[in-house]
């Protein structure tokens, strides 16, 4: 398993952490979202290493912006 953690800039609500949700989990390969609004994170779960730029592209989609550390 492969967890990887970024920060989400925008969200404000709880249909926020829903809409990023929902297309992060659409990703290729991902399988399991975990959003926190409090903190502005987003925790990815998946069995091999998932491609960053879908993850921005699934967040963009989205509404907000991926913030890169």
């Amino acid at each position: 398993m492969t967890t990887a953690t970024y920060t989400v800039q925008g969200m404000t609500c709880g249909h926020c952490v829903s809409s990023v949700k929902e297309e992060v989990s659409e990703v290729e390969g991902v399988e399991a979202v975990d959003v926190d609004l409090a903190a502005g994170s987003l925790t990815v779960t998946s069995a091999q290493p998932v491609d960053v730029a879908a993850v921005r592209q699934a967040v963009t989609d989205a509404g907000y912006q991926l913030v890169t550390p």
